[in-house]
Parts: structure tokens; C-alpha cells; sequence
């Protein structure tokens, strides 16, 4: 109960918190009980983590109640700087005075308040400004540049270090690890680093720089790695080039390309072509699911030998075997569930040797500006699969036959209604491509556009291939 007879004198919060930038906390005081007489008490700072003149303003004051008065205020200044540090405290004590002023007066429970100071300084992230940098062998010095985001105040640092990938320490630049300190306001600072030009025809080679190690309150961005290329010089290689054309020799090139197979071997054989750090769970299992085709791929020579003709032979004898296991495997799945020859050659060898095609020509309309070579993709493929995964076996059968003295008899079966109706759905597509490029209703684009439209487009061009395989299939069985 409160004692009517004595002036308790207290604060009346005993914790309060203030940010930085306030540059000021006002602390309330009351008084309660005995209010008919003057009252006195003293108000004092006490350092905790926050010190006084760095964090805050030392108060030493006297407070004096009138009689009736029940509230006085303290004003404490708080420094606000520039420089990132985590939230403190300091204390606010009351006391009596030595010898009092005669009225009794005393202090109530809540005679120490804490004060936090909340730091509303933003050091920023770091991250590199792009993923990759180009230089030259010849530059000297490469200039990573570094940027700092969202907040540059005070002083604030991140280590970088680099790592050899084909480009070598020592060798081809000079790395290491180093601190790169932004002082307040800075946002962007670059990183020195030597590159050795060693005067020798070589590929691109490539080291990486990476970021880790933020000062604390700021952190990292997204882009925490980057990788520096270093090309040859233009002026040295055509150099070069002219002294291996006037020796008719070019080892250099023929030991640039033997490195060029080892390397790709070796990338087929490694998750995402070697660089684990950036592999995802996607990687991993795309990696597990097509590991042997990709080192059958990686078989492939480099087209640098033998003017490339060893690629073309190799490629094509790739192809005819993939083409032979996938037609084979095929027919052995449509005999097993009791398909026609016919139907199966529609829909399981078609999908096996267009699926591949579809996904290539994606890719080349997506990287190419006009999206020519995918267009040349599909044509090419389809030319080898008909000329040579069908002719060549055609040819095989009828020189056998002629051999033997016999005709190389092949029932045509449905054939020609399948051709039709394959005529007729090629037509109707080819003129939706051509509805495409004329009307703005489709972005006068025979790719991409609307996105309502380019989807509206693609079901009915995959409505029209299901209709295709039903006709064709419902031929095969007679039931139209």
C-alpha cells in the first residue's frame, strides 16, 4: 500500500529503448505519496556496454519536486555515428542527497532503469557486380569490381580469396586472399590482381574470386563468386598463326585439342562438367540418370583433327548405333504389348529420335537472336535420320537381296494413308506459323510472343500429332 507519510520518488519504467538516430531519451521520474512538500533526488549515468562520450552523454543532475509536483523528465543525449555496432546499454540510477532537505522523501523500487541503444546503422552487403570478367594476357592488373548494397554506413571490410581452376597461381596470375576495406560511404572498390602474360599460344584459361568473411552487421549477396578469363592476345596469336602456316605444322593445336578430348572426358565423367560447388540436387541426379550417354558423347574427338572429318564419321556412327538400339528396344517393347511394327515406328522410334531434336532446336532458338539454327537443327536431323537411319539400312537390305538374286520385297501397308494424313496435319501447322508472323494477334512472331497465344499454339500443334497417331494407329488395325 502506498505510504501516505514519505515522497517515494522512482522511475516509472524500469527499462526503456531508444534508436541511434534519436540523437536524444527523455526518461520520466514520478513522484507518489507525500505531495504537500518539496522533494530532491539525484539522477546519475552508469556505463554498461554503451560507455559514455562514445555512445552516450554523461548526466549528472539534480531533480527538484514542488510541492504537488508528481513528474519531472531527464533528458540523455545519445551519439549517433556512422558506424555499425550492436545495440548496448547504460544505467540511469537515482539517489538521495547527503542530508536531504528535510522532508522524508525515499526511493521506490524502480530506482535503476536500463537504457538500450538500438543501432540503426546499415553496413550494407557485399557481392561481385557481375558473375564473369574477361581480360586479356596482356592487361597486367585484372580489376574485380566489388559493390556494396543496401547500406554504406561507417567503415566496413570482406575478405576475398582466389582459386586455381585452369588458370594457375603463380603461373597464369597472382592470387591469394586479401581484405578489402570500404570506408563510410563507399560502395564500390575493386581488387587487384596480376595476371603473368607468359608470351604462348594457349586456350582460355580461368581462376575464380571469391568472397566470404563479412565484417560484422553487414553480410554477403548473391553473387559471392566470379570467374576472371584470361584470353590470349589477338596480336601475338595472329603472329603465331602465321609462323605455324609458313612451317605447315601446328603441334601447339594439335596438343590444344588432345587436351580438349582428355577435358571432356573428364567433364562428362564429373557432376555439372567438375564445378561442385555450383551443383545442385537437379545436378546430381541428371548426372546419375545420363551418365552413360554423356561419356559415349564425350568419345566424340574434337573437330579440330583431320579438318574435322573424324568428328563427321565418328558422329555419324554414333548416331546410327543410337538409332539402331533405340528402334531395336522399341520394337521389342511393341511386341511385348502386342503393338504393330507400324505403330510403333510412329510413336516410340519417333519420340526416341525427335525428343533429342526438339530440346536441341529449344535451345538454339532460345540462345540466337532470329533462331535460324533451330530451324537448321530440325532439318539436319531429319536428314539424317531418314537418309541415313533408314536409307542405309534400305540400301544394306537391297544389295543383300540383289546378291542373293531375290527382289527386296517391302509390304507398304498403311503407308500411304499415314503420308496423307501426315501431309495434311504438316500443312495446317505451316500455315499456323504463317498466321503467326503476319497477324499482330500473335506478335507477328512465328516464336515466343503472347504468352496466351504461344501456349494456345503449342496444344493445337500437339493436338495435331495425337491426331496423326490415332488416325494412323485406328488404319493399322482396320478400324477405319
Amino acid at each position: 500500500p502506498e505510504n501516505k507519510n514519505v515522497a517515494t520518488i522512482e522511475f516509472n519504467a524500469s527499462s526503456c529503448a531508444v534508436l541511434e538516430k534519436a540523437g536524444k531519451v527523455d526518461v520520466l521520474i514520478r513522484r507518489k505519496g507525500k505531495l504537500d512538500c518539496p522533494a530532491t533526488c539525484r539522477v546519475e549515468t552508469i556505463d554498461g556496454t554503451a560507455l559514455a562520450g562514445e555512445d552516450y552523454m554523461e548526466l549528472r543532475q539534480m531533480v527538484l519536486f514542488q510541492p504537488g509536483e508528481t513528474q519531472r523528465r531527464v533528458t540523455v543525449q545519445i551519439v549517433d555515428d556512422n558506424q555499425w555496432e550492436p545495440n548496448e546499454t547504460f544505467f540511469l540510477r537515482l539517489s538521495l542527497p547527503a542530508g536531504g532537505d528535510g522532508a522524508e522523501v525515499a526511493l521506490g523500487r524502480k530506482s535503476v532503469m536500463e537504457v538500450t541503444i538500438i543501432d540503426d546503422d546499415q553496413p550494407g552487403i557485399f557481392e561481385f557486380r557481375r558473375r564473369g570478367l574477361l581480360v586479356r594476357e596482356s592487361v597486367g592488373t585484372a580489376q574485380v569490381a566489388v559493390v556494396r548494397t543496401k547500406g554504406a554506413d561507417g567503415t566496413a571490410y570482406v575478405h576475398w580469396r582466389t582459386r586455381s581452376q585452369t588458370a594457375k597461381e603463380g603461373e597464369d596470375f597472382h592470387g591469394g586472399e586479401g581484405k578489402l576495406v570500404f570506408e563510410h560511404g563507399e560502395t564500390v572498390k575493386n581488387i587487384d590482381i596480376p595476371i603473368v602474360d607468359d608470351f604462348v599460344a594457349e586456350k582460355d584459361e580461368h581462376f575464380e574470386v571469391e568472397l566470404f568473411d563479412a565484417s560484422p552487421g553487414s553480410g554477403l549477396g548473391h553473387i559471392t563468386k566470379t570467374t576472371v578469363t584470361i584470353t590470349s592476345d589477338e596480336e601475338f596469336n595472329t603472329i603465331v598463326n602465321r609462323l605455324m602456316l609458313m612451317t605447315n605444322t601446328n603441334v601447339d593445336k594439335f596438343r590444344m585439342h588432345s587436351a580438349n578430348w582428355v577435358g571432356q572426358i573428364k567433364d562428362a565423367m564429373n557432376v555439372n562438367g567438375g564445378d561442385i560447388d555450383n551443383a545442385g540436387a537437379v545436378d546430381y541426379v541428371m548426372h546419375f540418370i545420363t551418365f552413360g550417354w554423356k561419356v559415349i558423347f564425350s568419345l566424340v574427338p574434337p573437330a579440330g583433327f583431320m579438318g574435322g572429318w573424324l568428328t563427321f564419321f565418328v558422329s555419324l556412327g554414333v548416331i546410327g548405333l543410337l538409332t539402331a538400339i533405340i528402334g531395336d528396344l522399341a520394337g521389342i517393347f511393341g511386341c511385348l504389348v502386342g503393338l504393330e511394327n507400324t505403330v510403333t515406328a510412329i510413336t516410340f522410334v519417333a519420340l526416341g529420335t525427335s525428343l533429342p531434336d526438339l530440346f536441341a532446336s529449344r535451345g538454339a532458338a532460345r540462345s540466337e537472336k532470329y533462331a535460324d539454327n533451330a530451324i537448321g537443327n530440325v532439318t539436319g536431323s531429319n536428314s539424317v535420320n531418314v537418309f541415313l537411319g533408314l536409307g542405309l539400312p534400305w540400301v544394306m537390305s537391297a544389295a543383300y537381296w540383289q546378291y542373293k538374286g531375290s527382289a527386296f520385297n517391302v509390304p507398304s501397308g498403311s503407308l500411304g494413308f499415314s503420308v496423307g494424313i501426315y501431309c495434311a496435319t504438316s500443312i495446317t501447322c505451316i500455315g499456323l506459323l504463317m498466321l503467326r508472323r503476319m497477324l499482330p494477334f500473335f506478335g507477328k512472331a512465328e516464336l515466343g510472343g503472347p504468352r496466351a497465344q504461344a501456349i494456345v499454339s503449342a496444344v493445337f500443334m500437339v493436338f495435331l500429332w495425337i491426331l496423326y497417331i490415332l488416325l494412323s494407329s485406328l488404319k493399322t488395325y482396320n478400324r477405319i
